[in-house]
């Protein structure tokens, strides 16, 4: 089992930026496909980003396509969301998913079968 933990929420201004941290340990997922997802209030869990094990292939919810970046550093087992020009409907918490079991580059929340507990980011105008 790989255990997820985030980091890097918080409140911005509209037209700024943050970067969010996801962690792994555990039996790490450095072998796995990650995943970024969004919640906001009264609003189902939607696809933010996603990248593969390796790093060659990415996914961008069109929303924030141009003005987010994922990445990840299997040496230090973590993903990371570059977030600029951020925008009052960024406004969420941002969860950090693994699929364990090899669904692809999974755009749905029931590709991925482990999540971290969560960091808030707001974003006022």
């Amino acid at each position: 089992q790989v255990q997820l933990v985030e980091s890097g929420g918080g409140l911005v201004q509209a037209g700024g930026s943050l970067r969010l941290f996801c962690a792994a340990s555990g039996r790490t997922g450095s072998s796995y496909t990650m995943g970024w997802f969004r919640q906001a209030p009264g609003k189902d869990r939607e696809i933010v980003a996603a990248i593969n094990w390796s790093g060659s292939n990415t996914y961008y919810a069109d929303s924030v396509k141009g003005r987010f970046t994922i990445s990840r550093d299997a040496a230090k087992n973590t993903v990371y969301l570059q977030m600029n020009s951020l925008k009052p409907e960024d406004t969420a918490v941002y969860y950090c998913a693994a699929d364990s079991l090899d669904y692809g580059l999974g755009t749905t929340k029931l590709e991925y079968d482990t999540w971290g507990q969560g960091t808030q980011v707001t974003v006022s105008s």
